[in-house]
């Protein structure tokens, strides 16, 4: 349990709100969960600020209630967002002559953003304006039309969707944090920066330096108290008063930080060679035919992946290519032989992103989504490794028999 004091929270209350783009009476969405200290700071922000917090439904509802509240911000992790963008894909996917078209026209326009509007042409911009026009508008409608900014943390987001996301005219504010750090330490935002692949410039009053080893220390009064009646972990991690995050990072342009990895995620393979998981999965997820990937291999000859295939864009692709697969049912469906030579075929156009020490060799295809009431995903999200690696221990031994 991290303890967190009432000057903790007050603390990074104060150094989050500069960054946020929005104005008294301007409205909050909330639909992540309260417990967490993410949405919980944005909700103590939203208050000193004087915005009113819509609370959705549902996780099922957001679409709807973001219809209906039009809100000006909101906080998201990457998987609501991937959702947000999968259903605007499948619905291009419907689409037939020139709409479809000019669909995939501004999708591959705004896959060539750039946040320096120096590297832009004008003939680029010019196209940019069409394409938002005519494409993007409806994506800003269906968060509500009047969206100022979207808070994105808790993992990596793609750069792919970050940047069809800007392009589109949505600010995604990406930023980093753990819920020691009470929990925000720095972001992207208009006001002080943004560079794509980073998590920003470190928030106000809060200090952050890297350790000889590439660990991200930092300090601050938002440093929490230490864990509850476990003095042992606490020393582990504070330390002259700074907080030794676990993770690792870098500095970009002398002031952005980039995150490279959990220190204690990273693993070694039978052969010595250092792997970084969360790195190979950002980039093996922005297949339209990888749903969720993990990939494994501590100790192993090679890397290899759990992963869970697209039901519906896998559906698509058979509609087309292998028609006689559409009627299956979906656990047969989606571990076909046919399914493991396109996800095969996706994986190893992506590879060559990697060393080949890094490059993902075999992989397994499971039927459902991890989930949070499986126990597989915290209440934000992100994967619970160690459980879902006792949970599939199995067929990761396979992969490697």
């Amino acid at each position: 349990g991290v303890m967190l004091s009432h000057e903790n929270l007050l603390a990074d209350v104060n150094s989050s709100e500069y960054s946020f783009p929005v104005k008294a009476y301007d409205k909050a969405l909330s639909f992540l969960p309260a417990c967490h200290a993410y949405e919980r700071v944005f909700q103590y922000v939203y208050i000193k600020m004087g915005l009113p917090i819509y609370f959705a439904q549902s996780m099922d509802t957001i679409g709807q209630d973001m219809k209906e509240v039009q809100p000006h911000i909101f906080s998201a992790v990457p998987r609501v967002l991937e959702k947000v963008y999968d259903k605007i894909m499948a619905t291009g996917e419907q689409l037939t002559g020139v709409k479809r078209a000019l669909f995939f026209w501004a999708i591959s326009l705004g896959e060539q953003y750039d946040l320096d509007e120096s590297k832009l042409s004008a003939w680029y911009k010019f196209q940019l304006n069409i394409a938002r026009k005519l494409i993007f508008s409806k994506w800003k409608a269906a968060l509500g039309g009047n969206v100022k900014g979207i808070a994105s943390g808790s993992a990596t987001l793609q750069t792919r969707l970050l940047k069809l996301y800007l392009a589109a005219g949505i600010p995604i504010y990406e930023g980093y944090g753990l819920t020691e750090a009470g929990p925000c330490l720095s972001v992207n935002c208009i006001k002080r920066g943004m560079k794509i692949g980073t998590v920003g410039i470190p928030l106000i009053d809060i200090e952050i330096k890297l350790a000889e080893d590439g660990e991200i220390l930092a300090k601050g009064k938002n440093i929490m108290q230490g864990y509850y009646k476990n003095p042992v972990a606490t020393a582990e991690v504070l330390k002259d008063g700074w907080l030794y995050t676990g993770d690792i990072g870098e500095w970009v342009d002398d002031k952005f930080l980039k995150i490279i990895d959990r220190k204690k995620e990273m693993f070694k393979t039978s052969g010595g060679k250092y792997v970084v998981p969360q790195q190979i999965e950002k980039i093996l997820s922005e297949s339209n035919y990888i749903e969720q990937i993990m990939v494994v291999g501590e100790g192993r000859k090679f890397p290899a992946a759990l992963v869970i295939p697209s039901y519906e864009n896998c559906i698509d692709w058979a509609k087309t290519n292998e028609s006689s697969l559409i009627n299956l049912p979906r656990e047969e469906f989606l571990t076909h032989p046919k399914i493991y030579e396109l996800i095969g075929n996706e994986i190893n156009k992506l590879n060559i992103n990697f060393g080949n020490w890094e490059k993902i060799k075999k992989f397994h295809l499971l039927s459902y989504e991890f989930t949070i009431e499986a126990g597989e995903l915290t209440p934000t999200l992100k994967m619970k490794r160690k459980i879902v690696s006792e949970k599939y221990k199995k067929e990761i031994d396979g992969i490697y028999q």
